[in-house]
Formats: C-alpha cells, sequence, structure tokens
C-alpha cells in the first residue's frame, strides 16, 4: 500500500476532522499524519496491545483502531484522544481507508493481476497493458504448483505456504480454494525439471514435518510469458487429477511426466468402453483374480523379463510361465510379445479411469 495515498487521504480530512489524525504501518511507525512533524515517530506498544484485539484501543491521549478486520490487521488508525468522539472518528476512519487499501490492492496488486491470469479473469490483450503499469518483470521462467491440502489444521493453507515464500516480489502464493494454494515460484534459467520436482518434496516435507498435514502437489511447466500462466496453473491441476486416477501413491505429480495418463485423461469414456470390449473379445479382464493382476503388475515392472519377475515374485520360473499361459487363453493377449504387453498395459490403465469416472445418471 502506497504511504503516499494514505497521506494523501490524511490530507484531506484534516480541516474536516479537528484532531491530530494518522496511520501507523506493521512496523509500528507512523507512515502518514495530519500533523507532518509526527511521521516517522513509533507506536509499538499499541501494535502489542491491538494483537488481542480488534477493537479501539486509548493510550497516551489517542485513540487507535486496527485497519481492517481481526487482530492481524496490516495498519492501525489513530485519532487524538480518548473520548467516545475520538473512538467514532477511528471507526469511521479505519472503514474508509480499509475500503481504499482493497480498491488499491485490487488495481496495483501484483497478486491479484496473477489470480485473474491464471483464473482466466483478465483479456490476454490487458496482461501485456496491467504488467507494464505495474512493473512486473516478465523476463524470468516461472512455474506454477498446486498444493492441494488434506484434513483439518489450526493453521490456514494460505498462511504455512506464504511463511515459506515469503519474498512477495519474485513468489505469489495464491488461494483458490478453502484447502487448495497455488504457488508461482520464480525459477532460474534453464528451468530443470529435477529442480521443480526437489523444490514441490521440499515444500510437502516441511508441511508434514512442521504443521503435521498431508499435501499433493500438481507441477505445471515452466513459462517465460506472464499469459502462459494460466496454461501452466490447468496443466498442475491436470496433474493431481491424474495423479489421483494412475499415481495413487505419489503426492508429487509432474506434467510432464504423465505420459500415457494424461492422453487417456483426455479421451470420451464411450471411447475407452469400446477400446476395452475390442481388445478384450476372448474374456473380461474381471475374469483375472488378484493374483493373476499381481504377477502382470511385477511382469511389466521387470520389462517383461521372465527370470527377473520369477525372482521377485518367489515362484519358480517355470510356474511364472504357467500364469502367463493362463492370461494368453483367457484374453487372448500374451504378454511375453511386446506389443501384446503394450495393448495390456494400456488397457489396463483405461479400466483404472474409467473405474474412477463418476457414473452418471
Amino acid at each position: 500500500m502506497s504511504n503516499r495515498l494514505f497521506q494523501g487521504i490524511i490530507h484531506q480530512m484534516k480541516d474536516a476532522v479537528d484532531r491530530v489524525i494518522g496511520v501507523v504501518d506493521e512496523n509500528g511507525v507512523i507512515i502518514s499524519c495530519s500533523e507532518l512533524t509526527k511521521i516517522g515517530g513509533t507506536r509499538q506498544g499499541i501494535r502489542d496491545e491491538l494483537a488481542y484485539t480488534a477493537e479501539s484501543v486509548t493510550s497516551g491521549g489517542y485513540t487507535y483502531r486496527p485497519i481492517g478486520a481481526g487482530p492481524k490487521a496490516e495498519y492501525i488508525v489513530f485519532v487524538e484522544g480518548e473520548d467516545r468522539m475520538a473512538d467514532k472518528i477511528a471507526s469511521i476512519l479505519a472503514i474508509s481507508l480499509s475500503n481504499i487499501k482493497n480498491l488499491y490492492d485490487e488495481k496495483y496488486d501484483k497478486g491479484s493481476f496473477i489470480k485473474n491470469i491464471i483464473l482466466d479473469n483478465i483479456l490476454p490483450s490487458d496482461i501485456y497493458i496491467k504488467s507494464k503499469e505495474l512493473h512486473f518483470n516478465a523476463d524470468v521462467d516461472r512455474v506454477v504448483f498446486l498444493i492441494k491440502f488434506f484434513g483439518k489444521n489450526d493453521l490456514v493453507p494460505y498462511e504455512m505456504v506464504q511463511n515459506m515464500f515469503p519474498d512477495k516480489n519474485k513468489d505469489y502464493v495464491i488461494s483458490v480454494g478453502e484447502n487448495d494454494i497455488v504457488l508461482v515460484k520464480e525459477m532460474k534459467q534453464p528451468v530443470d525439471q529435477k529442480d521443480t520436482e526437489k523444490l514441490a518434496k521440499g515444500i510437502a516435507d516441511t508441511i508434514s514435518s512442521e504443521f503435521y498435514t498431508k499435501v499433493s502437489i500438481g507441477i505445471g511447466t515452466a513459462v517465460d510469458n506472464i499469459k502462459d500462466l494460466a496454461r501452466s496453473f490447468k496443466e498442475a491441476q491436470v496433474a493431481l487429477e491424474v495423479g489421483k486416477v494412475f499415481d495413487t501413491e505419489k503426492n508429487i505429480i509432474n506434467y510432464e511426466n504423465l505420459g500415457i495418463g494424461r492422453l487417456i485423461y483426455q479421451l470420451p469414456t464411450t471411447l475407452c468402453e469400446m477400446f476395452l470390449q475390442e481388445v478384450f473379445k476372448k474374456g473380461s479382464l474381471e475374469s483375472l483374480d488378484r493374483e493373476t493382476l499381481m504377477t502382470i503388475q511385477c511382469f511389466f515392472e521387470n520389462n517383461l523379463n521372465v527370470s527377473e519377475t520369477s525372482r521377485k515374485l518367489f515362484v519358480h520360473r517355470n510356474t511364472l510361465v504357467y500364469r502367463l499361459e493362463k492370461i494368453r487363453k483367457l484374453t487372448g493377449l500374451d504378454l511375453r510379445e511386446f506389443e501384446h504387453a503394450i495393448t495390456f498395459k494400456v488397457a489396463l490403465m483405461v479400466k483404472k479411469y474409467l473405474t474412477s469416472k463418476p457414473v452418471k445418471f
């Protein structure tokens, strides 16, 4: 918030209010006052008192009241006098300056600007105009992280992330839901995928260890143009959605690593159902028992290597061959052949995707 704006309002009210009035900032310093000689003075003791109340307090011949809601207000107004009239003037002044501050922030705050971009609330043609107006640095790479919180916590998710990234000129923390926080992080060029994943893991580990809260984090691709932040945000959303279906054991999901899961997620359910019917003409996927499905999964994880898979499953090589032959008879697909294995792998993912989709009536 511009000190000049506060001082301009206070100066205009000077003649209307026959008392000394002013504003104290978050450091307890007087940043604007109708009596200019008081600017630069401190009122730190008052901030400490107001930390326990959102009402007015009186001290040393002045009445003080926080601007905005709650005891954590960034600014405080003060009015000369400790009488009832001083309290009323302080209340009116606090309401007026709070509304002016909100309008100012909405117009000039970079965080609000970023939020409007990622939520598509601003026209592309207006983005460049606004970025120049805000002196926004557009010549850097940024990555969007979507952090989804699970469970309840005494602390607000926004405050947790904001405390981890206090530099509001480089990193922007935005609340897009009760449990969803967006972090737009400035990254060093060139952006390495490993660095973004390492940062996301650090965030998740810190929140888990310090606040005992679990999170999942979706990572969009790096962008060097501010208008593309909306795309990176959508990618982070897709990463979480696809990860919820295909990588349930992971809490860090990078859009660039989604692979075929991203393609399947974008397919119509009718097309997916047709694909399954075509693949499993000879037998249903449901006819395979749990042990067989585990065998298939282990076979894929070991790159279709019979010897390695049998070792991992602690079964004889011939037992594994028998199971694979049983699968071939049931489905018509021989998983020892690469093309058949690929088809079966995709079919399993499609089935998982269809199972995750809600039934529509």
